[in-house]
C-alpha cells in the first residue's frame, strides 16, 4: 500500500472516533502506536544480537502480545487494557529505578502520551492496518518510514503550530553540510523538535563509519532536548530508524530550565545545530536561570545565550536559524550580539528570503554560522535569491537543497558578488550591533520624499472621488429614465 494511502486510511478510521479531535490528536495517536510497533520489531532483533537480552516490558505489554493478532482483544476490553493497564505501566518506566536503557526510552516517550480513541473496535482496525502493512525489520519497510515520517510532518504542518519544531529539510541539510560534523565530535540540538538536524547529522556521519565501534560513537555523541511530547516522540522514533537503537541522549525536557551557572566544562559540546522557537515567550521565572544582562522571556534570545555558553572554547562551532528581529533588535539582543562578536567569530550570515517557513510564518529568517576560534573581524553576508520565476516559496514549491549549490560554491572562495558582501565588525559596532545589513549590490528604490508622496496620494484620492461622484450621477440618471 502506498504511504499516502496507508496514512489516509488510518486517519479515516480515526475520524470516526468521537475521542479524537483534529489532526494533531490523530497524529499523536498514530505516532505512539508506530513507536510501540517499531520498538517491538527492534526487540525481536535484539533478542538475536544482544546476549541474554531481557525486555523491560512484561510479555503482556509487548506489541506482539496484545496487538499482533488481528482477531485479538477489541471493543471495550481493548480500551480498558490500553487506558488502565498498558499506559500506566509504560509511564511508570520514566520514574522506576533500575530500569534498562531501553525501558528509560519507553518511559520518556510515554511520560506525556495519551490514548485519545474511545472506540476499541476502531482502535483494533487501526492496529490491524499498521500490523498488516508495515514490518520494520524489513529493510524496504524501514526505508519507507522516512516517507511515513515526511507525510506525518506534512500533516502536522496542516494542523498548525508546527513551525516551532519543524525546519525544512533543505535548510537542515545545508547547515549540516557546511558545519561538516566529524566522528567523535559531540553534537547537540537543544530544541530538537522532530529530530531533523540530528537525523541529518547521523546520515552525514554514517559515511565516515568503518567499524561497529564507529556506530557506537555516533550513538554516544548525538544529543537532543525537546520539551513537547509529540515532537519528542517523533524524534525518538525517527532516531531509532536511523540506527540509534537506544536514543537515551534525546531528552524530554526544556533546556532553558537549567541555570546557566550549573553547566560545567563536561557539558560543553563541539557542535550545536538548531532552529530554536522564535516569537515565543517562556514562563515566568525561566529568565532567572540566566545572567542579568541576558534576562528576557523571549525564547530565541535565551537559546542564543545558552548556545554561546555551551560551545567548547577554541574548537566549538555552531549554526542557528534566527528571525530578522534578532539582527536589528535592541536591549537584551544587543548584549547577546556584543558577546557574540567579542568572544566568537561570527563569520557568515545567510539571509533567507520570505516564505522558507511557509505556511506557518512569512517572517524572514537567517542562518548564523560562528565558531570560538577568535573574535569577529568581518562578517560575510549572503542573500539567498529566489529561483527564477518565483515570488515566494510555498508548500507545493518549497526551498530545495540544490538551491544552496550557489552558497556552497562561494563558501571557500569568499568573493563579493551580486549576492555576497562583507561588513567589518567596526561598522557593526558603530551601528549599535545592528546586523541587519542590506545588500549593497541590489539597486535600492527611491520612493521620493514623504511630503511629495503625500501630495501625490491626495491628488489621486481626489481624482478617484471625482470619478465615483460622476458614476453616481450617471447611475441616478439611468435609474430615473
Amino acid at each position: 500500500m502506498a504511504i499516502a494511502t496507508l496514512i489516509k486510511s488510518i486517519q479515516d478510521i480515526m475520524r470516526k472516533d468521537v475521542g479524537v479531535d483534529g489532526d494533531a490528536q490523530r497524529i499523536s495517536q498514530l505516532v505512539w502506536m508506530l513507536f510501540l510497533k517499531i520498538f517491538d520489531d527492534k526487540e525481536q532483533e535484539w533478542e538475536f544480537t544482544i546476549d541474554n537480552y531481557k525486555s523491560p516490558l512484561p510479555d503482556r505489554f509487548r506489541w506482539s502480545s496484545w496487538a499482533k493478532n488481528d482477531e485479538g482483544i477489541t471493543g471495550d476490553e481493548l480500551i480498558d487494557f490500553v487506558n488502565n493497564e498498558l499506559f500506566p505501566n509504560l509511564k511508570e518506566l520514566a520514574t522506576t529505578s533500575g530500569v534498562s536503557e531501553q525501558g528509560r526510552v519507553i518511559g520518556s516517550v510515554f511520560e506525556d502520551a495519551y490514548n485519545y480513541m474511545k472506540s476499541g473496535t476502531l482502535l483494533r482496525q487501526v492496529i490491524n492496518t499498521i500490523e498488516q502493512d508495515l514490518d520494520f525489520n524489513s529493510s524496504d519497510d524501514r526505508h519507507l518510514f522516512n516517507d511515513i515520517y515526511e507525510k506525518i510532518l506534512a500533516d502536522l504542518q496542516s494542523a498548525g503550530n508546527a513551525g516551532e519544531y519543524y525546519t525544512p529539510r533543505a535548510v537542515t541539510q545545508f547547515m549540516v553540510d557546511i558545519i561538516n560534523p566529524q566522528l567523535g565530535e559531540t553534537i547537540l540540538d537543544p530544541a530538537c523538535g522532530t529530530g531533523g538536524f540530528l537525523t541529518c547529522t547521523i546520515d552525514h556521519l554514517q559515511k565516515q563509519v568503518k567499524n561497529p565501534d564507529d556506530q557506537k560513537t555516533i550513538e554516544n555523541t548525538i544529543q537532543g532536548v525537546e520539551k513537547k511530547p509529540l515532537p519528542h516522540m517523533l524524534a525518538m522514533t525517527n532516531l531509532m530508524l536511523h540506527g540509534i537503537d537506544v536514543p537515551t541522549k534525546i531528552r524530554h525536557d526544556n533546556t532553558l530550565t537549567r541555570p546557566l551557572k550549573d553547566y560545567s566544562n563536561k557539558d560543553r559540546v563541539d557542535i550545536i545545530l538548531t532552529n530554536p522557537p522564535f516569537g515565543g515567550v517562556e514562563e515566568d521565572g525561566i529568565e532567572n536561570n540566566f545572567p542579568k544582562k541576558y534576562q528576557t522571556r523571549e525564547t530565541a534570545d535565551l537559546f542564543m545565550a545558552l548556545i554561546m555558553h555551551l560551545l567548547k572554547k577554541e574548537t566549538g562551532r555552531g549554526a542557528i536559524v534566527l528571525p530578522d528581529g534578532f539582527l536589528f533588535g535592541e536591549g537584551v539582543k544587543t548584549a547577546i550580539k556584543e558577546e557574540l562578536l567579542k568572544n566568537f567569530n561570527l563569520h557568515t550570515i545567510i539571509r533567507l528570503p520570505k516564505g522558507v517557513f511557509s505556511p506557518y510564518t512569512s517572517i524572514s529568517t537567517n542562518i548564523l554560522f560562528f565558531d570560538r576560534t577568535q573574535a569577529t573581524e568581518n562578517i560575510w553576508f549572503f542573500e539567498h535569491p529566489y529561483p527564477q520565476g518565483y515570488k515566494s516559496y510555498s508548500r507545493s514549491k518549497p526551498l530545495t537543497i540544490q538551491e544552496f549549490d550557489r552558497e556552497k560554491a562561494w563558501w571557500h572562495q569568499r568573493e563579493e558578488n551580486e549576492y555576497a558582501w562583507k561588513v567589518s565588525v567596526e561598522e557593526i559596532i558603530a551601528k549599535n550591533y545592528n546586523l541587519d545589513c542590506k545588500n549593497p549590490h541590489q539597486e535600492s528604490i527611491n520612493h521620493g520624499k514623504p511630503e511629495d508622496l503625500m501630495k501625490e496620494f491626495t491628488r489621486i484620492s481626489q481624482r478617484v472621488k471625482g470619478i465615483q461622484d460622476e458614476l453616481k450621477t450617471h447611475l441616478t440618471e439611468s435609474l430615473k429614465n
